[in-house]
């Protein structure tokens, strides 16, 4: 409660950086720019996500979890020392900053026909949570955006929380994952990776 109070004030006091250069120099944007670059589509590195246009809250959501312990670093260490020591201000200032950029394509190569056995899973297993970032629901959305995310970080994440190197936030999400069968990741990959509407 406290930090969802914080989080409004900040939000209030702060929205009229979003177009100036005040961002310029946060701290907390240059220990994410290091992965996710600038405009929050992720470096050379195509295990780095893209964070551009994920909602507010999903952000802050998610460098919390690290920042508490609940998701765990288990092969991705530089992402809790990156958010060991930062604020909630700090946080929820990056998770402003991000949340304002606009998510491209990746233009990664995918099948067609993958893609389009992922649409109907996603439907199936994905779509009452996760929606794209274009929806008009997506800072509604129980899931962050999937769609536009890098092939191998989506891979990576889905794999690590099958293994259980990852929690599922809701019983619901580990149910559907353990509904998918052999072949079901390739195209959930190619699903997500094929997002071309923001062009």
């Amino acid at each position: 409660m406290i930090r969802f109070v914080a989080r409004q004030l900040l939000l209030s006091a702060t929205v009229w950086m979003l177009s100036s250069s005040v961002f310029a120099g946060v701290l907390s944007l240059d220990v994410c720019i290091g992965c996710h670059g600038h405009d929050g589509m992720g470096k050379s590195d195509p295990t780095y996500p893209v964070i551009a246009g994920t909602p507010i809250g999903h952000i802050e959501e998610a460098i919390f979890a690290y920042i508490d312990g609940a998701r765990r670093c288990v092969t991705e260490p530089r992402m809790c020392e990156a958010v060991a020591s930062l604020s909630d201000k700090q946080v929820t200032v990056a998770a402003m900053y991000f949340s304002n950029q606009v998510r491209g394509p990746t233009h990664e190569d995918f099948d067609a026909d993958l893609a389009a056995k992922g649409a109907e899973l996603h439907e199936r297993h994905c779509g009452a949570c996760h929606v794209p970032p274009h929806d008009e629901n997506a800072a509604h959305a129980i899931g962050i955006p999937l769609h536009g995310q890098r092939a191998d970080y989506i891979r990576f994440a889905i794999v690590a929380y099958l293994r259980g190197d990852r929690d599922p936030l809701l019983d619901t999400m580990a149910h559907e994952l353990h509904q998918l069968e052999a072949g079901d990741l390739d195209a959930l990959v190619n699903y997500y990776s094929s997002y071309r509407s923001a062009e």
